[in-house]
């Protein structure tokens, strides 16, 4: 946008030279259509032209104000001409902070704060997939110590379990000895009464 602007700045800088050019063909034109028109009003006398002196002042007094009139359009130019660059250099200076501070919004934009620090899109992302990453091995790793733990009880219930088979078992075979050798005690005592 701005340099569209720039462009048309330029474009009319170079028209009004162009026109400066035009105004003093015009002015030259002029000028010499008056010196023709002095030149054929004149007279000849023995092979020289014989001029008006009030139409040769006149002719200076008409060339001086057109080179007056000239010098003064030149100045008005120059000095719009002059403020024009200023302008252009001022929009150039302009247009410069705009792109910088357009790199900046857009800098900005692209930056998202994490913890406090400024991280690109691209990093950003990268940092989530690397934490959720983290936090999926994690959790894989939590769920393999848990079914491996869970087996390890399993195994340990089953031998608790047998264990358990094999002690009510032995306290059964031991309370049947128990009773056969209090039958056995008592029958010994009975005899030894008799």
């Amino acid at each position: 946008m701005m340099r569209k602007f720039i462009f048309l700045v330029l474009i009319v800088i170079c028209s009004a030279g162009n026109l400066v050019a035009q105004d003093s063909l015009a002015t030259s034109n002029f000028i010499e259509d008056e010196f023709d028109n002095l030149i054929e009003s004149s007279n000849n006398y023995q092979g020289y032209k014989v001029v008006d002196y009030d139409a040769l002042i006149e002719l200076r007094n008409n060339t001086k104000s057109h080179v007056q009139q000239l010098k003064n359009e030149l100045q008005e130019k120059q000095t719009t001409i002059a403020g024009q660059n200023n302008e252009i250099t001022s929009l150039e200076n302009n247009l410069a902070d705009t792109q910088e501070d357009l790199k900046r919004v857009n800098e900005e934009k692209d930056a998202i704060n994490f913890l406090g620090m400024p991280f690109s899109k691209g990093s950003y992302m990268a940092l989530m997939w690397g934490i959720v990453g983290v936090l999926v091995l994690a959790l894989l790793f939590f769920i393999y110590t848990y079914k491996n733990s869970h087996s390890t009880t399993r195994e340990a219930r089953q031998k608790l379990k047998e264990t358990e088979k094999e002690f009510d078992i032995y306290r059964a075979k031991a309370l049947e000895k128990e009773q056969r050798l209090g039958r056995m005690l008592q029958d010994e005592k009975n005899k030894a009464k008799e």
